[in-house]
């Protein structure tokens, strides 16, 4: 705001914005519109999408919905129509595919569109979170956020798969067989314009959630973001992490290189903890502790006759 002084420069500033923006929209819902200007989002479409989604840059809902309504015969379809677009493009490359149908409620009061779209992102109530946590796990969660990578929790017996449902708040541990178990989360085609966006959905979570875990109306899915970043940084620790990743499925297509990626990743460390991220290391922690006895010894047999990995690091506490 600095060098604004008063409403006589703010309010057109955010008034002419609206605009562009609500222009972008019905470009990208497919409607007619003037030529030339579209030719502009063609140039910059990239660079467009990345700044309408930073968190500085939102503009109040309510003057995007006037100037929508001004705009279209049918702004409650065009809406819905970009936020589909948007909400199926959010984590993967999905060209060629159908749009989802998206229903805006009109009693929804978001409060500018990032706000918007991580809501259909995320959902409400959508999150798996029943896990209890006792004192003593909650302990034990700094050294495992630590210590488990991708390719140790391989080790464990733990493997990662790709939920192609791709909804944020669904990650966590299922058994597989009784003495593995399996990690899924939904995949990522991870570019510049993707991290850009997931980063300030989670900027907008720390802003309007305090506290993740020790505020009573706070839900599971109000960190959904920040789970999904923060889970995804526990199992980067090295270029072979990220390449383990992409082997699963977790990582899709090609966009950022596996050391920008990993660069991406260890720079999240910083990000608050929120219970779908704590829920997961609960489960990881409860499996390691109680997994079959001798599932040491018949990793070790297997690694000895090549049916695995290599690496004969022990599992994790151990």
């Amino acid at each position: 705001m600095e060098g604004i002084d008063d409403d006589n420069d703010f309010l057109p500033m955010m008034f002419y914005d609206a605009c562009f923006l609500v222009m972008y929209m019905l470009k990208m819902s497919g409607a007619e519109g003037n030529p030339a200007l579209f030719d502009v989002f063609e140039a910059s479409g990239e660079d467009i999408a990345r700044d309408i989604m930073l968190l500085e840059n939102q503009i109040p809902w309510p003057v995007v919905d006037a100037v929508m309504s001004k705009c279209t015969s049918e702004p409650l379809e065009k809406k819905e129509e970009f936020v589909a677009r948007w909400k199926d493009e959010c984590l993967q490359d999905r060209a060629g595919r159908k749009l989802p149908k998206v229903f805006l409620d009109p009693s929804e009061k978001p409060p500018h569109l990032l706000g918007l779209l991580r809501l259909h992102m995320v959902g409400k109530g959508r999150s798996r979170s029943t896990t209890k946590m006792s004192a003593s796990e909650k302990e034990k969660i700094g050294s495992i956020s630590i210590s488990a990578g991708a390719i140790e929790l391989a080790e464990m017996g733990i493997h990662l798969t790709a939920n192609e449902r791709a909804e944020l708040p669904d990650m966590g541990l299922a058994s597989e067989w009784f003495i593995f178990a399996e990690l899924s989360m939904a995949p990522l085609s991870l570019d510049d314009r993707r991290a850009s966006m997931l980063v300030s959905m989670a900027a907008l979570e720390l802003c309007t959630t305090p506290d993740f875990l020790d505020d009573p109306g706070a839900k599971p899915e109000d960190s959904a973001v920040c789970s999904y970043l923060l889970l995804l940084r526990m199992l980067t620790h090295r270029e072979e992490d990220v390449h383990e990743l992409r082997a699963k499925g977790v990582l899709k297509g090609a966009g950022l290189t596996n050391s920008k990626a990993l660069e991406f990743f260890t720079g999240l460390e910083g990000l608050r903890k929120g219970r779908c991220y704590f829920d997961v290391m609960v489960e990881i922690e409860r499996y390691r502790v109680t997994r079959w006895p001798g599932w040491l010894r018949l990793y070790r047999l297997c690694t000895t006759t090549g049916s695995t990995s290599s690496r004969l690091a022990p599992p994790l506490g151990e």
